[in-house]
């Protein structure tokens, strides 16, 4: 990677935390350095012009001069702010999923530009007033692809055979589905139906915005998420803190929700 002295780049906030007496660090998502950590200096004063173009979620170009420790922003203008998702619990709890995600599946200043754009569509998406259940499930399965950590969903994961038009197993440890015949040699593995089988394997093979028009009932949305959740939660071996707020303040009043 070229390491010249200023750069310019568009990027995501994912992250941020106060630094100093007017300084903060940023956690951005760029679409050819991936994950970088950088510095904005003088932002929390009130007459910073950089301000309200680094707010989470924004999308922005950035100008940075290389630091010694993080690189510094010295220009910044928002490319688009998502600003419906500030006005909306729901929507902005998905984002808040979205990113720590991201955040958690990504090594530092590793190129994802696939993810980058899966970012960007999915934070349009929630914006736009779309079904944050179907798009964070797109989400989950296309950024485990991108991040190298794609489920298998047409073999067993034990045996190495075709996956039949039945009822079947995951297992998070083997990576993958496993066919009835071999659930027992599959450690963690748990029962997927059928349906639920066939939404996964047609978003993995579609292109998002095919994916996101697939009509999906709730029950087999709330197996899809489960699935995916117990896959994602044994790769980064922690739950997720947003996954968490995201239930509650989805969940239909009634049943315990907001």
């Amino acid at each position: 990677m070229s390491r010249e002295r200023t750069y310019q780049t568009e990027a995501v906030v994912l992250r941020r935390r106060n630094w100093g007496e007017a300084d903060r660090i940023l956690t951005l998502f760029t679409p050819l350095r991936g994950k970088i950590r950088v510095r904005a200096v003088g932002v929390r004063k009130p007459a910073s012009r950089k301000a309200g173009h680094l707010e989470l979620f924004h999308r922005a170009t950035l100008f940075l001069a290389k630091g010694r420790d993080f690189d510094i922003i010295t220009q910044a203008e928002t490319v688009e702010a998502y600003s419906p998702l500030r006005e909306d619990l729901i929507g902005s709890a998905a984002a808040s999923y979205a990113v720590e995600l991201l955040d958690r599946l990504s090594p530092e200043e590793s190129e994802n530009a696939a993810a980058y754009r899966l970012l960007v569509r999915t934070l349009e998406q929630l914006s736009a007033g779309g079904d944050p259940a179907l798009a964070l499930r797109c989400y989950d399965l296309k950024l485990l692809e991108y991040s190298g950590y794609k489920p298998e969903l047409s073999l067993c994961t034990v045996c190495g055979g075709e996956i039949r038009a039945e009822d079947q197993f995951f297992s998070p440890a083997r990576g993958g589905a496993v066919c009835p015949r071999c659930a027992d040699r599959a450690e963690g593995r748990f029962p997927v139906t059928l349906a639920a089988l066939k939404v996964l394997r047609h978003i993995q093979r579609s292109e998002l915005e095919e994916a996101l028009q697939l009509p999906v009932g709730k029950s087999t949305l709330e197996e899809l998420e489960s699935i995916l959740q117990r896959y994602i939660q044994y790769l980064l071996e922690s739950p997720m803190r947003s996954r968490k707020f995201y239930s509650e303040v989805s969940r239909p009043r009634g049943e315990g929700g907001v």
